[in-house]
């Protein structure tokens, strides 16, 4: 069975290169697995607090994007303390911050 899906590392990248050409801040907080890592984002609203997203497929094996915290805004102490329990239990797992008074995801998929 092959495996047609983009490596990981390559569609970080396209959507980092989006995010420095519409000047989001950005930072890289784990680098996970080059083919097949999972993404993780904390949408950083800076003074409202943190969102956290977790890369997931659905089902029908659509990509999208599951709310941690049940959607609600957390502090951002709150948010970095899953992220380590989250990158401890999984290394591959790549971690993405955001900075965005708005906190909006500017990754491509919906919510689930």
């Amino acid at each position: 069975m092959s495996d047609d899906r983009l490596p990981t590392k390559l569609w970080v990248d396209a959507h980092l290169q989006q995010l420095t050409m519409t000047g989001v801040p950005y930072y890289i907080h784990n680098t996970g697995n080059f083919g097949s890592g999972i993404v993780l984002i904390k949408i950083n609203g800076l003074d409202a607090g943190c969102k956290v997203l977790q890369q997931q497929r659905n089902l029908d094996g659509e990509m999208g994007w599951m709310t941690l915290f049940k959607g609600e805004v957390v502090a951002e102490s709150e948010a970095d303390s899953y992220i380590q329990r989250a990158v401890s239990r999984d290394p591959d797992l790549w971690v993405i911050e955001i900075e965005d008074r708005e906190m909006n995801n500017p990754f491509e998929g919906k919510i689930f």
